[in-house]
């Protein structure tokens, strides 16, 4: 029997420290980590008969910090994954690490029981600009982590780097890229700062030292470019990989395929259907300790409209590199993707924000940075929404 494939998404809301200019939900000081592991398995629970026609292709464990969840708890969380859904041999099982949280001995263990790569958020290899992010490692800190996890049997790891951040020139940039590129990782994230509403960062955007928008520009497509001489190839908007390297996990998003979110502000899209948990975690554990004492914890639950999957997979598939190809849509949707929306088309391909190239429409550097302004003219569905899919999968 061909089983359909299934992605899982494990949210640990636990930080040691809130960065100032984080918006995804977490909690600090945080002291029930065995209650949350039991009601995340419970929640598996509910899922498992239903999924019982999956497999599983992909697993990642983001946060928060899950590496602050002590071992005990974590290796209970990794064996429930595994008693409640058919995971396959081969699959992508992806765990978010903080420099400052992880030693060799426990990342021995997490590899010895499936872990196979692990995503550290570096962000910047300047001491100064770390700080000005107050986050809480040092780059000494991110490369004695880096060290261990190689160390521990990790094969394929990801580095996360920030442009547009406090204090950062291009040449900083620059630096950093080249302290990356010297560690040799198979996948680089490169994200650029965002001020969201309600950090200490927005409170205090006065104040920040920022680069101005032509040097942020600068910033991006001199990292594409530098990142592709090393063998990172721009895959995403903000992903670059090594050959074969690329986050299967990600890549279900954004194809538009299934996958199930766990924990307080996670996301799912399973059996046409888009829903997601309100961001709070004694909420969410009261709900799934006591099911019948109707406890809603859901932000949203709703079917996805065949006009929204339309809009959905033009946003999702222009993220990537390779764009939308035309004879897919037309496939999927009945609909030529050129004709219907021939003159936003023209607008961006005769300025240069966008190729068509093989049947196949995508963005240039130039129209990745400014991606969101120009998906606001194909999409339909509101605003808000498109912002809550795209925020459940920037991670």
């Amino acid at each position: 029997m061909n089983r359909k494939k299934l992605g899982l998404y494990i949210h640990i809301p636990i930080c040691e420290k809130k960065c100032a200019y984080c918006d995804f939900y977490s909690v600090t000081h945080f002291e029930e980590c065995s209650r949350y592991t039991d009601s995340l398995l419970l929640q598996m629970e509910d899922f498992s008969k239903e999924c019982s026609s999956y497999e599983v292709d992909s697993v990642f464990i983001g946060g928060g910090t899950p590496t602050l969840l002590p071992k005990k708890n974590m290796v209970e969380l990794i064996n429930g994954i595994y008693r409640n859904f058919k995971v396959l041999k081969d699959a992508e099982f992806t765990m978010e690490a903080n420099p400052a949280s992880v030693d060799l001995s426990t990342l021995k263990k997490y590899r010895k029981l499936g872990v196979n790569r692990l995503s550290i958020g570096m962000q910047s290899a300047n001491e100064k600009e770390l700080r000005g992010l107050t986050r809480i490692h040092t780059f000494e800190e991110f490369c004695n982590s880096y060290a261990a996890a190689r160390k521990a049997g990790f094969d394929n790891i990801n580095v996360d780097v920030m442009y547009g951040i406090p204090m950062q020139t291009k040449e900083s940039l620059d630096r950093t890229l080249t302290e990356v590129i010297r560690l040799e990782p198979e996948h680089i994230s490169l994200y650029g700062l965002k001020i969201e509403e309600g950090t200490p960062f927005a409170k205090h955007e006065d104040k920040l030292v920022l680069p101005d928008e032509d040097v942020e520009y600068a910033m991006y497509t001199s990292s594409i470019e530098k990142l592709a001489r090393h063998g990172y190839k721009q895959y995403e908007i903000s992903n670059f990989a090594r050959k074969g390297r690329e986050c299967r996990h990600n890549l279900r998003y954004w194809n538009c395929e299934e996958y199930l979110g766990f924990g307080p502000a996670a996301h799912s899209y399973f059996k046409d259907r888009r829903f997601s948990y309100k961001r709070s975690v004694s909420m969410f554990m009261d709900a799934l300790e006591y099911p019948d004492a109707g406890i809603n914890i859901f932000e949203e639950d709703y079917e996805v409209t065949p006009s929204a999957r339309v809009d959905e997979y033009i946003m999702l598939q222009l993220r990537l590199n390779k764009g939308l190809d035309e004879n897919d849509f037309k496939e999927r949707f009945g609909v030529d993707f050129g004709e219907k929306y021939a003159k936003d088309l023209k607008l961006y391909l005769d300025n240069g924000f966008m190729k068509y190239e093989n049947g196949r429409y995508f963005f240039t550097p130039k129209g990745m940075y400014v991606s969101n302004y120009i998906l606001s003219s194909f999409l339909t569905f509101e605003s808000e929404i498109a912002d809550n899919i795209a925020s459940g999968l920037d991670k």
